[in-house]
Parts: C-alpha cells; structure tokens; sequence
C-alpha cells in the first residue's frame, strides 16, 4: 500500500497568511519598547506592523473579507499562543548558568494589560481594515484601488492605534503622552503605507495575475 498524502492547495494565500501572522508576531515584541525621535514617541512595532496592514489588504482586495476574516483569526490565535508561551517561559525558574532572567522579562515579560491591549486593537482595526475594503470594493468594483487602500487604512489604523494607546498607556503616562502615541503611531502607519502604495500595488496586480481562479468568486 502507497503512502497517502494530503495535496498542497494551488495559490498563494498560505503565503500571505505565514508573513502576516509572522510580521503581527514580531511586531509585538517591538512594540515593548518606545522610541523617541525630537518631539515624536512611538513604540517599535510601528516600525513593522504597518505591513501586516498591507498584507492584511492583498488578502481583502484578491481574496475576499472571508479570506481575510480568516487570516486575522489566525493572527489572533497565534498572538495568544505567543504571549502564553512567553508567560510560561518568564514564569519558569531559570537555570543557574542562566544571568539573562531580568533581561528576558524586561523584553518578552508577559504584561496581561498590553496583551489585551494589543488584541483588542489588532482584531477591532484589522477586521474594519479588511470590511472597509471589500465594501468599497463590492460598490465600486476594481476601479479607484487607491482609494479602498488608503480609507481601509485610516479607518483600521485609527481605530486600533486609540483602542492600544487608551488600553495600554491610561493611568501609566499623561493624557498627553497618550495622545502623542496615538497621534504618532496613526500619523506613522499611515504614511508608511502611503508610501508602501506602489509595492501594495505591484503585489495586489501580480497575485491577480497569477492567482488561479480569480474573479471565480465574487463578494467573498
């Protein structure tokens, strides 16, 4: 008897879902620390997680917000698994060769309130990110991409930059500091997608080339 196998599913959707849960999960750990550059204060994960925005767009604009929906719930599964992981780790007694404990906490130490922060702004932005889009979408059809990129992202990012900031950052720093993040870290991704526009582009019009089937399904 031949050893069975389970078929590997043509496309590329398994790809985009691996680098953004890869992206979201490393952009958490960065966003522990705060950067501040003259009058700016963000935190590390500005820094990466704006692409997981521009993923999370190529999966609503060539997949669908199902498609999308989906790849969100897996980031959010993988989160949780992650920061689990990280709490068992900080928990668990150190080897005595081990000198590096207080680093290790101070870095990937589990803070329940900034993990809930996190969530919360990533499922709450990502999913209006990707429904903005594919309703825009399903109205206009495959004219005006520009513009269900750029709203899709002011309205996700928006959303989960205040729902982060307030969670996270209320009762810790001033109220003006908190608006600083927030203000910075929107004002930030935003313009770092902008920018990222041409590459969303080129990404978005080549797997609509190549991905089999599309245009098969519509309003997914």
């Amino acid at each position: 008897m031949k050893a069975a196998y389970a078929p590997i599913r043509r496309g590329y959707y398994d790809v985009f879902v691996a680098l953004f849960v890869a992206f979201l999960l490393l952009s958490n750990i960065a966003a522990t620390k705060l950067i501040d550059v003259g009058p700016f204060i963000f935190d590390g994960g500005a820094l990466l997680f704006p692409l997981t925005y521009v993923i999370g767009d190529v999966l609503a604009e060539v997949y669908g917000f199902k498609a999308a929906r989906k790849a969100i719930g897996l980031g959010f599964i993988a989160s949780i698994i992650a920061s689990a992981m990280f709490y068992l780790v900080q928990v668990a007694p150190p080897a005595a060769e081990y000198e590096n404990q207080a680093a290790f906490v101070a870095v990937l130490g589990v803070v329940p309130r900034f993990v809930f922060a996190s969530l919360c702004g990533y499922i709450v932005g990502q999913l209006l990110n990707a429904y903005v889009l594919t309703w825009i979408k399903n109205r206009w059809g495959e004219k005006h991409l520009w513009a269900r990129l750029v709203g899709s992202t002011v309205v996700g990012e928006f959303m989960d930059t205040i729902i982060f900031c307030v969670v996270a950052w209320y009762g810790v720093v001033s109220w003006g500091t908190i608006l600083n993040l927030t203000a910075t870290g929107f004002a930030f991704k935003v313009i770092v997608e902008i920018a990222l526009l041409p590459v969303t582009y080129a990404v978005i019009n080549w797997t609509k080339k190549n991905e089999p089937g599309y245009g098969v399904v519509e309003n997914a």
